[in-house]
């Protein structure tokens, strides 16, 4: 039997974190010269109109907007029956680098004053493939929402925000262009203030919920992939 001294069997081993951390370099130098990827349609086609509902734009303002770094985006209610039915939110970003890069909407919540009480994820057919999305429920005070929110761009729908910074580095070195969208729906739940959480009304104001926010997410999915530019990667 051979003797083998501490030193043996290191080899290349010794040189993996320094090669991690040359490639990670490489990665953050290339975000600071992408390209900038113009949208092959405009964020306005994205569900203009919707049988049954009346449609309203809405307006980020300049400092919020500066803050998200966004480069377009476009963001509507949906209403019916005199009530807000749901929100919609696509933020675009023509190329991603270090300052400028998606927040993810969930570190923005406690700040907000919500408090998420369910968070997962769900499944979501569209063109042909079922899609991971974000999938929460949140409540503030006496309001009660249902959110789904994703990133989309480079051919892929993504959740996992790990997944989303993996990708980016990985694009940014190869491909030499980052853009992507965050998509986001809200939907208020109208459950009865009287009504216990695992009531019937409860159970099937959330079933409502969960249905509506399915039906927009497949059409937003597919609507916002024919407003990016050209699938790559």
């Amino acid at each position: 039997m051979l003797d083998r001294t501490p030193s043996d069997g290191l080899g290349w081993r010794g040189f993996v974190p320094a090669f991690i951390l040359l490639v990670g370099c490489g990665f953050v130098w290339q975000t600071h010269s992408q390209r900038q990827m113009p949208l092959a349609a405009p964020l306005t086609s994205i569900i203009p109109t919707l049988d049954g509902y009346k449609v309203a734009d809405l307006h980020i303002g300049d400092d919020e907007r500066r803050v998200a770094g966004m480069s377009d985006y476009v963001a509507r209610a949906y209403v019916r029956d005199s009530a807000q039915a749901f929100q919609t939110l696509v933020s675009y970003y023509d190329r991603q680098g270090q300052g400028k890069t998606i927040h993810s909407p969930r570190n923005c919540l406690p700040g907000a004053g919500w408090e998420v009480l369910r968070g997962g994820t769900r499944a979501i057919v569209a063109e042909g493939a079922s899609h991971d999305v974000n999938y929460y429920v949140l409540k503030n005070g006496r309001a009660t929402d249902v959110v789904y929110y994703w990133y989309q761009g480079r051919g892929r729908v993504v959740a996992s925000e790990y997944r989303v910074k993996w990708n980016l580095l990985r694009d940014a070195a190869l491909l030499g262009h980052t853009e992507e969208a965050l998509v986001r729906i809200v939907i208020p739940v109208r459950v009865p203030s009287a009504a216990p959480a695992d009531s019937p009304e409860a159970r099937g104001a959330f079933a409502a919920a969960d249905s509506l926010g399915d039906s927009v997410a497949t059409r937003l999915i597919r609507e916002v992939t024919r407003a990016l530019p050209g699938r790559a990667g």
